[in-house]
């Protein structure tokens, strides 16, 4: 593990210890792995998807989507293809795609963020992307235009859903993995099964309990599950913005913009008059009409938007949102930023 030390005993059993992102808090927690719980996850991938295969290692192993591409390996046999190291680069991943042994079923993890990028690099990046037996995408909420877009493609995506705690994706395409547990309570997921992290190695809280169908992880999002068992997530708990006495999940509001703007990321910015102001900070220029029609007008709708030159990232390609506030913030003190009043 990198960064600061636990202030723990490691307990017996634990295989590995990988810090989380901190995406929200800023400050990523120690999480204690048990090489069953990698391996389980490891085992319900290959089984979800068409057997055990040949992985490319895209996302860095500090993170768990990468220990699980080296896991997953492992467990295959198979060495796994590396694309070289350095910032993403659809013209990279291409080249590395084209040169992998297809010798077995090609798979590849990307993040949102990268798969938007191929998209908008089209061409040879794009189609080296359907050479793939499957290209798991997870880490953050994924637009549904690109998801279409990658699909009409002929790029085999399967969103994913999962987190350090749940040794990595554990819900594939709104399903849980062979396994798997989820429950809804008070609108919030839970998830248990034999994927779940021993515990969290410092002095916070230890969100795990046991009933009489096994343990469970209290995860800090919000979600539904529909008649047939698919569950959706609605964004974390704790990322809820209260705008003019409403609760608004930003991952919401997201989703319905990234068909306009693409890269996005919607924070509170305080407000005297509506406690916090829906801002929008995205990477392509646009107006707050554009935003606002795409939302509806309602309880939803951006009163803001910063344009900025990235968007700030936090671990594997996840949205850094308390980055994205500090800037919002300090943009909608010039006169830059376009704002309105209702």
């Amino acid at each position: 593990m990198l960064g600061e030390p636990v202030r723990a005993v490691v307990p017996d059993g634990v295989a590995l210890v990988l810090r989380t992102s901190g995406s929200s808090t800023g400050v990523g927690r120690p999480v204690a792995l048990s090489a069953q719980a990698l391996l389980a996850s490891a085992d319900a991938t290959h089984r979800r998807l068409s057997g055990p295969g040949r992985w490319v290692l895209n996302l860095p192993p500090v993170h768990v989507a990468g220990v699980q591409v080296l896991v997953r390996s492992v467990r295959a046999g198979l060495e796994p293809v590396v694309v070289p190291p350095g910032p993403f680069e659809p013209e990279v991943l291409a080249t590395t795609l084209r040169a992998a042994p297809m010798d077995a079923p090609l798979y590849l993890s990307l993040v949102p963020t990268q798969l938007h990028r191929v998209l908008a690099a089209g061409g040879a990046a794009l189609a080296a992307l359907a050479r793939c037996s499957a290209v798991l995408l997870g880490g953050a909420a994924a637009s549904a235009t690109d998801l279409a877009r990658a699909r009409a493609a002929g790029v085999p995506v399967v969103t994913t859903y999962g987190m350090t705690e749940t040794s990595g994706g554990c819900v594939y395409d709104g399903l849980p993995l062979e396994g798997v547990r989820v429950r809804i309570r008070d609108d919030r997921v839970l998830l248990g099964g034999p994927t779940l992290a021993e515990c969290y190695l410092d002095d916070g809280p230890q969100p795990f309990e046991r009933d009489a169908d096994g343990r469970w992880f209290l995860t800090s999002d919000a979600g539904e599950m529909s008649p047939d068992g698919r569950l959706t997530v609605l964004g974390r708990v704790d990322d809820v913005i209260i705008s003019g006495g409403v609760k608004v999940h930003p991952a919401h509001v997201e989703r319905l913009l990234q068909p306009v703007v693409g890269e996005v990321i919607v924070v509170g910015v305080p407000d005297p008059e509506w406690g916090s102001s829906l801002t929008a900070v995205v990477t392509r220029p646009c107006s707050l009409r554009e935003l606002r029609d795409a939302v509806g007008h309602g309880p939803d709708a951006p009163r803001a938007v910063v344009v900025v030159d990235a968007l700030p990232t936090r671990g594997p390609g996840k949205p850094d949102r308390r980055a994205a506030l500090t800037l919002a913030t300090a943009a909608l003190g010039d006169q830059d930023a376009s704002t309105s009043p209702a």
